[in-house]
């Protein structure tokens, strides 16, 4: 028995040898290592990390008060426009509601913020950083002249997202938009909705609630912020 199985791993590494380029294309150079030679298993090498980073952090395009927006603003002045088969379709910036019937008059991954996604991106800046230590730098935001480590990066996307539960200085919070009886109400004013997802430039709570299943994590994000 031992032998059929030292005979399994043998056939399976010979496959790993033949097919190790194809399989290592588009992995981040393994033969770089970070702080304390460490390794990092990643799609996205530091070059990538960087250009992607300089979109994301852009307060024109991706990052909102609010976190990150599933859509960059930048489709609300140039729609993207696909013509196929006699028919045009037009994919343009929906921070909130949608305003058509495209995709069912759904607009959710069209520019609201969404905390799955916020969350595991805050999680892989985390990892790279522990790879990388405070030497690697990004503007934040883009086009600021601030340079931030990934950490410290992270820990402003936290912060956006943890002001979309927190008072402003006229005591409102974002996420409850324009519903002005959840802030003022004595029977109502302490009591946050944790929504589906938040409109990507007020910040006000949008679809379903409580959607304490992935908005929810934002007691993980303000117990490590």
């Amino acid at each position: 028995d031992s032998l059929r199985r030292f005979r399994g791993f043998a056939q399976r590494f010979r496959w790993f040898l033949e097919y190790r380029d194809d399989l290592l294309e588009g992995i981040a150079d393994l033969t770089h290592l970070g702080m304390e030679d460490r390794l990092r298993l990643a799609l996205v090498d530091s070059g990538k990390l960087r250009r992607i980073l300089r979109l994301v952090l852009d307060e024109a395009r991706f990052l909102s008060p609010h976190g990150v927006r599933s859509l960059s603003k930048r489709h609300a002045a140039e729609p993207f426009v696909l013509a196929l088969d006699g028919q045009r379709f037009v994919l343009d910036y929906e921070p909130g509601e949608s305003t058509t019937p495209l995709f069912g008059g759904n607009s959710n991954w069209r520019g609201p913020v969404w905390f799955p996604i916020n969350f595991l991106l805050i999680e892989a800046l985390q990892k790279h950083h522990y790879f990388h230590g405070d030497e690697f730098k990004v503007e934040c935001p883009s086009g600021s002249g601030r340079e931030s480590t990934l950490w410290e990066v992270t820990t402003e996307l936290t912060r956006r997202l943890i002001a979309l539960f927190v008072r402003d200085e006229n005591g409102r919070r974002p996420v409850n938009g324009d519903r002005r009886m959840f802030d003022e109400d004595p029977h109502w004013k302490d009591l946050v909705f944790f929504h589906e997802y938040f409109h990507g430039d007020t910040g006000a709570g949008l679809g379903a609630s409580h959607q304490t299943g992935w908005t929810g994590l934002v007691a993980k994000l303000i117990a490590q912020y």
